[in-house]
């Protein structure tokens, strides 16, 4: 009886947990559906070109389809059809620069390539059949292996790699495949030379045509939001630093979403974005009033001085998360002409950033007096208080590291306080110095002045931008002027006593 019992219990038993697994799978599968969709949404959402460029590849690959679903169109192209779908493929990209730069890079080194095929295969014909294959085993070794060095060259490879690799591609393919075929070269010749040139005309009619992304266009936007990030860490940094509250700060996965990491993060990654961009923008047609004057490669040089200004904000945020931190009652002593520089600082960034959007050269003051004076007045302070930096009593005030490592040693075993054993000791012999708690403060002002340093090389390019690349100058009054003219209409008096006179002149009196 109790082994009849026992039976249905265990079942149940089982049935639960395995209804609890089910339960769990279920809202793993479900919570990362969600995750799923999240991300696809937040792709879309950063960038909205995106789902339109998708479309524009869906949209071309079912055109391009229609040569084999289409009856009449297969029997006059055939297989070959498969050669459009692939140039669709590899020759499509997001801007409509880099789309042509490999559209026109395809087509020639298709058609140099049939060309030179078309010529060895002639040539070859004139001879016997073992020659003719020494002949064209040679030249498949010569062209090969002259085609890939000359992809060694700076300029060529820059500008021309996909075309040579094109090239050498079409060209082995046609001379091997015709070798036992005779007069077949001209044939698969031209039938891939259509085929491609299909491909890519449907490729540029869509980058140029429908929903344009211009690749000038986004490395003009990519400079005026590179400066206003910077804008944006650099005054939070100084504010942050001054700050009464205390600030934790947060694991390194985490600091992905500090406003100052997310200022200065695209500017020291944006080289080789930059330099893309550029060459893109080289090979796209005049399509505003701009584009065609506008000095690309300016743009370069203008972000690398971008960049060495950020290292220094990158600096002055590493300042933040020191060991070893000034007292607050001493940097509050220096706290409102940094935050002034700052700001100052912030400011000419923001204004120069506004000019390139605008298209004008920058203002003459962008410099304002207001930054000298905050220069002068942060000067005078460090001169006048020099023993406020000195006199600091390092045994009333006690750093964030120092209490950390008395609640380690309170709490850890004797191993643990082994392996913190030196580091202990050498932050215990730099804090013993007179002016350890001094230094990070003279470092972090060092950092702010040679930001102001940095800032004059950022606006010597921004005016050599604006000269080559004819920016309208900015007028007296300014754009943000406006000019209100009120109409003010004249009041009629009227008065019923007395009559109302009539000063036109009659027709008597212009008679006479």
């Amino acid at each position: 009886m109790d082994i009849a019992e026992e039976k249905p219990y265990g079942w149940t038993m089982k049935i639960d947990a395995l209804k609890k697994r089910t339960n769990v799978l279920l809202e793993k599968m479900k919570k990362n559906a969600d995750l799923t969709w999240r991300s696809i949404c937040r792709i879309g959402e950063e960038d909205p070109r995106r789902v339109l460029h998708s479309l524009k590849v869906g949209l071309s690959l079912t055109l391009v389809s229609l040569l084999s679903l289409l009856e009449p169109l297969f029997k006059g192209i055939g297989q070959n059809a498969i050669w459009a779908v692939m140039t669709v493929v590899l020759v499509l990209e997001f801007t409509a620069g880099a789309t042509l730069r490999k559209g026109l890079n395809r087509v020639l080194g298709t058609l140099l390539a049939g060309a030179l095929a078309f010529l060895i295969e002639s040539i070859a014909q004139e001879t016997g059949q073992v020659f003719r294959s020494i002949f064209i085993a040679t030249t498949v070794f010569v062209i090969g292996a002259a085609s890939t060095y000359m992809r060694y060259f700076p300029y060529i490879r820059k500008n021309y790699d996909y075309g040579v690799l094109i090239f050498l591609l079409t060209f082995n393919l046609i001379t091997v495949s015709s070798y036992h075929v005779h007069n077949y070269v001209l044939k698969i010749a031209c039938n891939r030379f259509y085929t491609i040139a299909i491909g890519c005309g449907i490729c540029l009619l869509m980058s140029l045509l429908i929903f344009p992304n211009w690749s000038g266009q986004d490395l003009h936007n990519s400079t005026v939001s590179k400066l206003e990030g910077l804008a944006t860490s650099i005054e939070a940094c100084v504010n942050e630093y001054f700050s009464d509250e205390v600030v934790v700060h947060v694991a390194k996965g985490e600091s992905l979403e500090d406003p100052i990491y997310k200022g200065y993060k695209s500017v020291l990654d944006s080289k080789s974005t930059d330099e893309t961009l550029a060459l893109h923008a080289s090979w796209e047609p005049c399509h505003s009033k701009h584009c065609n004057r506008f000095p690309w490669q300016q743009y370069v040089k203008l972000g690398d001085v971008l960049r060495h200004f950020g290292y220094t904000v990158v600096a002055l945020h590493g300042c933040l998360q020191t060991e070893i931190q000034t007292p607050r009652s001493v940097r509050a002593l220096f706290r409102d002409p940094c935050i002034r520089v700052a700001g100052e600082v912030s400011k000419a960034l923001t204004e120069l950033a506004s000019s390139i959007r605008k298209h004008q050269q920058c203002a003459p003051q962008i410099l304002s007096d207001h930054l000298h004076k905050a220069l002068q007045d942060l000067d005078t302070a460090l001169k006048f208080q020099p023993r406020d930096l000195s006199g600091v009593s390092l045994s009333s005030v006690k750093t964030e590291s120092t209490e950390w490592k008395l609640k380690r040693s309170s709490e850890q075993v004797k191993e643990a306080e082994r392996k913190v054993l030196r580091p202990t000791l050498s932050k215990i012999a730099i804090t013993s110095l007179e002016f350890s708690e001094a230094l990070p403060f003279a470092a972090f002002a060092s950092l702010l002045v040679e930001a102001v340093a940095r800032l004059d090389l950022v606006i010597e390019e921004v005016e050599e931008l604006g000269r080559v690349a004819n920016f309208k100058e900015i007028s007296a009054a300014g754009d943000d002027q406006v000019i209100v003219v009120e109409c003010q209409k004249p009041e009629r008096r009227i008065n019923s006593a007395a009559p109302l006179e009539n000063h036109f002149p009659t027709h008597n009196s212009i008679r006479r």
